[in-house]
C-alpha cells in the first residue's frame, strides 16, 4: 500500500510517500514501513506555496503516479490555525480527487512514534514532546512505552509540570527550556505519521472526519463592527 503523508502543524512543511506492508496475514497491527520519497522544508510562511510541489516531487522521485496512492495520512496538529489548515485541506483534496481514504493523526504522536521506533528512548519514565505554539507557549503531550498518557494541550513552558518525564523531543527552540535530555527528533516524519495510522490503514477502516487540533481560538477574528452589522444591532 502506497500512502501519502503530509504535515504542516509545525514550521516544517512535510510530505512523503511511504510503502506500508502487512508483516503477516494475521498481524493487522504490525507493519513494515519503507519511506519511498520525502521532502521537508522549514518555512512557517510557505506552507501553501511548497506543500503540493513537494508532493509532486516525491511522486517523480519514486516513479509513481497519483493513482498509485491508496490512502492519505495527515497531521491534524496541534498547530497554528493558518499553517495547519493548509496540510489538512491538501490531504482532503487529494483524497477527494482520487477517491481514497484520508486519516488524521496527532502530529505530536508522530514525533513520539519516530523516537520510539528509532530506539532513541529507553528510559523507564515518560517522553515529553513539545512544539511551538507561538505566543511564548508550547503544544505538548507525554508518552510512555509509545502510548500517549497525557495531552495534547497548550501551555506556557514555565507552567508545564514535567516531573515524570525522562527525556524531551520536538521544537529545537523550546526543548532547551526544560532540564531534560534532548532527543534529536524535531518534526513529524512521513514514516512516523503513517506508523501512527498503520492499524487503521491495514484494517481498511473507515476514517473519522478530519478534525484539527487547534486547542485555542485562531489569531484572526471577525471585526466587531461587521458582526454588529450582520445582526442588525
Amino acid at each position: 500500500m502506497l500512502v501519502l503523508a503530509v504535515d504542516t502543524a509545525t514550521p516544517a512543511v512535510t510530505a512523503g510517500l511511504v510503502e506500508l506492508e502487512q508483516a503477516a496475514p494475521d498481524a493487522a497491527t504490525v507493519a513494515e514501513l519503507r519511506t519511498v520519497a520525502s521532502r521537508v522544508r522549514v518555512d512557517a510562511r510557505a506552507h501553501a506555496e511548497v506543500l503540493t510541489p513537494q508532493i509532486l516531487e516525491c511522486l517523480t522521485e519514486a516513479g509513481r503516479s497519483r493513482t498509485d496512492i491508496a490512502a492519505v495520512v495527515a497531521g491534524v496538529g496541534p498547530g497554528p490555525f493558518t499553517g495547519l489548515r493548509v496540510g489538512m485541506a491538501t490531504a482532503a483534496a487529494f483524497g477527494d480527487a482520487l477517491g481514497i481514504p484520508v486519516y488524521g493523526v496527532c502530529s505530536l504522536d508522530a514525533i513520539a512514534s519516530d523516537v520510539f521506533a528509532d530506539g532513541e528512548f529507553t528510559a523507564d519514565g515518560e517522553l515529553l514532546v513539545v512544539t511551538d505554539a507561538r505566543r511564548r507557549e508550547v503544544y505538548w503531550a507525554s508518552y510512555r512505552a509509545g502510548t500517549r498518557v497525557s495531552g495534547p494541550d497548550v501551555i506556557k513552558p514555565a507552567a508545564l509540570d514535567h516531573g515524570s518525564a525522562a527525556a524531551i523531543a520536538g521544537s529545537a527552540s523550546h526543548v532547551d527550556l526544560f532540564d531534560l535530555p534532548v532527543l534529536p527528533v524535531e518534526t513529524p516524519s512521513p514514516a512516523g505519521l503513517v506508523r501512527v495510522a498503520a492499524a487503521e490503514l491495514l484494517a481498511r477502516a473507515v476514517p473519522e472526519p478530519l478534525v484539527p487540533l487547534y486547542l485555542r481560538r485562531p489569531d484572526a477574528v471577525e471585526n466587531a463592527y461587521r458582526s454588529l452589522d450582520r445582526t442588525g444591532a
